[in-house]
């Protein structure tokens, strides 16, 4: 969802879980994390980046019927799909860099899916070579993250209110049915 932001002064998008953008027009990215991992990664000599938001740490299922909004969702194809987009638009993987926040544990008692998505995007990074600059992961609460891809700052708003929002969002995008449709970290 694309919308002008009088807080900060330009379009903001936010993404969904599985949700994957590139931003082009000097847009701000935002997403709220529970459990799930964002990566905001991003070139940084030519100051472009995008986000993702991978909800299981698992490899795309090979469902022909899933939708790219379903099959982000899956780490390795949420990963892939957000790197190579910023190789369409002329990024190097040897100028990016990768900020990596959420993963937190929602609900005690059960699995803690928040520990091995961080462990999967970790794990990912240092099999691809790619340089991991910043994260702010783990912990027992939501996270609201807005990131500017031509600086490389992210901030990170820590949320105890919407703790039951968060978790209803996610657990109703694991549930939901195919769509068609396709720096520094600050504390604020």
């Amino acid at each position: 969802m694309r919308q002008f932001s009088k807080r900060w002064g330009r379009d903001i998008v936010t993404i969904g879980p599985g949700g994957v953008h590139l931003a082009t027009e000097g847009e701000l990215v935002a997403t709220l994390l529970g459990s799930c991992v964002s990566a905001c990664i991003r070139d940084v000599a030519l100051g472009i980046g995008g986000m993702n938001h991978v909800m299981v740490p698992l490899e795309r299922p090979d469902d022909a019927a899933n939708a790219r909004l379903v099959a982000t969702a899956y780490g390795a194809y949420a990963m892939e799909v957000l790197i190579n987009e910023l190789l369409k638009v002329g990024a190097s993987r040897s100028r990016l860099e990768v900020k990596i926040f959420g993963g937190g544990r929602m609900l005690r008692g059960m699995t803690d899916i928040g520990s091995r998505n961080i462990d999967f995007v970790r794990h990912y990074l240092h099999v691809e070579g790619l340089r991991l600059v910043g994260e702010d992961v783990g912990g027992t609460w939501p996270r609201k993250i807005v990131f500017a891809p031509e600086s490389g700052r992210v901030k990170v708003r820590k949320l105890q209110s919407r703790l039951e929002r968060i978790v209803e969002q996610e657990t109703a995008a694991t549930q939901a049915q195919p769509s068609t449709e396709a720096g520094s970290v600050e504390l604020f």
